[in-house]
């Protein structure tokens, strides 16, 4: 697929929304002569950050990305994205999981008949016979649950390796790996799994990456914005509040308050 077919794939629905706000960011603050550090205050570890992200970009560049290519020129369409609705299903019950920490009762039954039909009937995940049989897919995690009891986002935060996160999120990190199977398998099952989880998990955002790549002025800036309006919007479960924006306003919103922290989401049982 060319860089044009992937951008308008990518380019659909919220995605690009979300896409082209982040981009809108990252053009405002490219044309600012304000430090970057005085332009965001909720990102305080921005410093160390930018070291992190320049640290995975390399191995990203060195790596993953040839890796990816070749994963993706290799194995043919169908193949990938059976295994990706495999590891999708594999890793299905945090979803499961922390559906019923947020109270969505009716969706913890739904995603957990969804995980026991697409585990069968589905063999063991390959194919989504759970959605045309009315089990849509969710996606859920410990970071939106504590959202939902009220936690506030916390700084922003770049890992190595896992990139994008924040201190409320870590906690999602944390519950992922301790209900992902893969970590409890054996070594000779482990590794393999591991390894075609991470390869798969990268040919599903060449699209963002190339997207970035081309039109970001600042790809930190670019890539921190898109994560933080796609946590909300996971968050308030697609449907995030309005926000108003002043661009061309000399007046705007106090800055004292924590940047882009997201009022807490109304139960949603």
């Amino acid at each position: 697929m060319n860089t044009t077919c992937a951008l308008k794939q990518w380019m659909s629905g919220q995605s690009a929304r979300m896409a082209l706000l982040a981009l809108l960011g990252a053009l405002v603050a490219g044309c600012s002569s304000v430090p970057v550090a005085e332009r965001d205050p909720g990102d305080r570890f921005e410093a160390g950050n930018r070291e992190v992200y320049a640290f995975n970009d390399s191995l990203d560049t060195a790596v993953l990305k040839p890796v990816s290519s070749a994963y993706v020129r290799t194995v043919p369409e169908p193949a990938r994205n059976a295994a990706g609705r495999f590891f999708d299903n594999l890793l299905y019950v945090d979803t499961i999981l922390n559906g019923f920490l947020q109270g969505k009762v009716g969706q913890g039954f739904s995603d957990l008949a969804r995980f026991g039909v697409n585990s069968t009937f589905g063999l063991l995940g390959f194919f989504d016979v759970a959605t045309p049989l009315g089990l849509p897919q969710h996606k859920e995690d410990f970071g939106q649950t504590l959202a939902v009891w009220g936690a506030g986002r916390g700084e922003y935060l770049v890992y190595p390796v896992l990139g994008p996160s924040g201190v409320r999120d870590t906690g999602g990190v944390v519950v992922s790996l301790l209900t992902n199977p893969i970590v409890y398998a054996a070594p000779p099952v482990a590794i393999p799994l591991g390894v075609l989880n991470i390869i798969d998990l990268r040919s599903r955002k060449e699209g963002f990456a190339q997207f970035r790549d081309q039109a970001a002025l600042d790809p930190y800036i670019f890539t921190r914005e898109s994560y933080l309006q796609n946590r909300t919007f996971e968050v308030y479960d697609g449907k995030p509040p309005k926000q108003k924006f002043e661009l061309f306003d000399d007046v705007a919103a106090p800055v004292d308050q924590p940047a882009k922290e997201e009022p807490a989401p109304a139960s949603r049982a």
